[in-house]
């Protein structure tokens, strides 16, 4: 199994214990995710130091107040590391009040360009105001922003969280990462978009330190629970864990190039 996305800069035990923890339940290959300057090089250096981890590197859309011209710089030339294999997180977030939302998209789309310019794939994160779709929210937004700038990049929508729009995604060719959260009792929306999802879009994830799945639930996550998370949602799909383990491990080779 995959974990496409988790935050080893800000997890708990250091990133030996969880890379060797990770390994040990068969998690081959770990995304470490960037969120800003000091984290984006957190990140790579983890990616050099474990053969198992790579990294994506980005501005968090709750980060992107003061995204300019030179962070944009900073950003293109980590990303030209060969450890690196995507950029973000990147996206916006309505959710939460630490970034306006003329900052929030001047950082994303700065991002999508520094993504198709260097051909990695973008690595996004939506949040609506109430946690629910809004017609006009952030999802909508960055949809509509995507369809116009993205063209010709791989985007991967992370702890996919918008049910009603896996069509929607599925029709764009978007990949869509499932991450605890749809391991959890009310959470049967998100398993039955898992469900109808195309194989070939599928991706799993643990968002570590955030949203451990149910058995661990309120505890810090780590990169080892992806296979919770990888449990439910083969059962979701009517598969056998192996046959998802399979599925997810070709995606993301394919997504990220590793």
């Amino acid at each position: 199994m995959v974990d496409t996305h988790a935050h080893l800069s800000i997890c708990e035990p250091p990133d030996d214990e969880l890379v060797a923890a990770a390994r040990d339940s068969g998690v081959r290959r770990i995304l470490t995710v960037g969120l800003d300057e000091a984290s984006n090089r957190e990140a790579v250096q983890a990616a050099q130091a474990h053969e198992e981890v790579f990294a994506s590197v980005g501005r968090h859309p709750n980060s992107a107040v003061g995204f300019d011209a030179a962070a944009a710089a900073d950003l293109e030339a980590l990303a030209a590391h060969p450890r690196v294999r995507a950029i973000g997180e990147t996206g916006l977030d309505y959710y939460r009040d630490r970034a306006p939302g003329d900052e929030q998209r001047r950082a994303f789309e700065a991002q999508i360009g520094i993504a198709r310019k260097l051909g990695l794939p973008l690595v996004i994160h939506l949040r609506d105001r109430d946690d629910r779709e809004q017609v006009d929210g952030a999802v909508a937004e960055a949809f509509s922003l995507l369809d116009q700038l993205a063209d010709g990049v791989a985007v991967i929508l992370h702890c996919f969280s918008a049910p009603s729009r896996i069509g929607e995604a599925a029709e764009r060719g978007w990949y869509c990462s499932f991450a605890g959260n749809v391991t959890y009792p009310k959470s049967g929306a998100l398993r039955e978009a898992a469900a109808q999802l195309p194989e070939e879009l599928l991706l799993v994830e643990t968002d570590a330190p955030f949203l451990a799945p149910q058995p661990t639930r309120g505890k810090p996550n780590a990169p080892a629970n992806v296979v919770a998370t990888a449990q439910t949602v083969a059962e979701a799909r009517g598969n056998s864990y192996a046959q998802l383990e399979q599925t997810v491990e070709a995606n993301a080779a394919r997504a990220f190039g590793w």
